[in-house]
């Protein structure tokens, strides 16, 4: 059971439903894009955020990522942490249909893979809690790496978010968060050099 501090905002009741079994914390459904039009939940969520922080955990598909940005229009950016979980193609056992991307949002996606969002986030569950960031790269070392600026940095970028299990979607300043808290100076320039080779074959 991960006991977490942050209150995490999910798109749905199904989506808590998946959490509950292991995690100890405190969740709030957006019950999708109704978040939009209701000024209380607005409020709520607010107030969560200014006493000990969210964790934003939709999911990886363009609604989810809506979800995500409207929420950061009125809660400062120092009280949220972001989780993305990867996306995997797949509609949920309970769905006669798939979504519009065909991805697997949080109540589908495996167990393991949203404990691995979590950690990626940076959250401290405690004793058991998140190693601080292993490495301080910048936007410039991205540009250096080839990541951000270049010819084929949208292609290496892309690369890099299907290695990491994250959604294409994720915002570059976001990526650059991840790739600090997983990797070391070392692992990240290794892994950098690999993916260059390979996409340039």
């Amino acid at each position: 059971m991960l006991k977490i501090n942050e209150t995490i905002i999910v798109e749905g009741t199904y989506d808590k439903i998946k959490l509950s079994p292991f995690i100890d914390g405190h969740i709030i459904a957006t019950n999708g894009f109704s978040i939009f039009h209701n000024p209380e939940k607005i409020a709520y969520i607010k107030q969560m955020a200014e006493k000990n922080g969210i964790l934003i955990l939709t999911d990886s598909d363009r609604a989810g990522f809506l979800i995500r940005n409207y929420i950061k229009k009125f809660v400062p950016e120092e009280q949220i942490k972001n989780a993305f979980i990867p996306q995997i193609p797949g509609v949920e056992k309970r769905k006669k249909m798939p979504g519009g991307q065909k991805l697997l949002g949080v109540e589908g996606v495996p167990v393991e893979a949203i404990k691995r969002a979590i950690a990626d986030a940076g959250i401290d569950v405690g004793e058991d809690g998140i190693s601080a960031d292993k490495s301080s790269f910048t936007r410039a070392d991205l540009y250096r790496l080839g990541f951000l600026g270049g010819e084929n940095a949208s292609a290496h970028r892309s690369a890099l978010c299907r290695f990491m299990r994250l959604p294409l979607r994720i915002s570059v300043s976001e990526l650059l968060k991840v790739v600090n808290r997983v990797f070391t100076q070392e692992e990240f320039l290794e892994l950098a050099e690999k993916i260059k080779n390979e996409e340039n074959c």
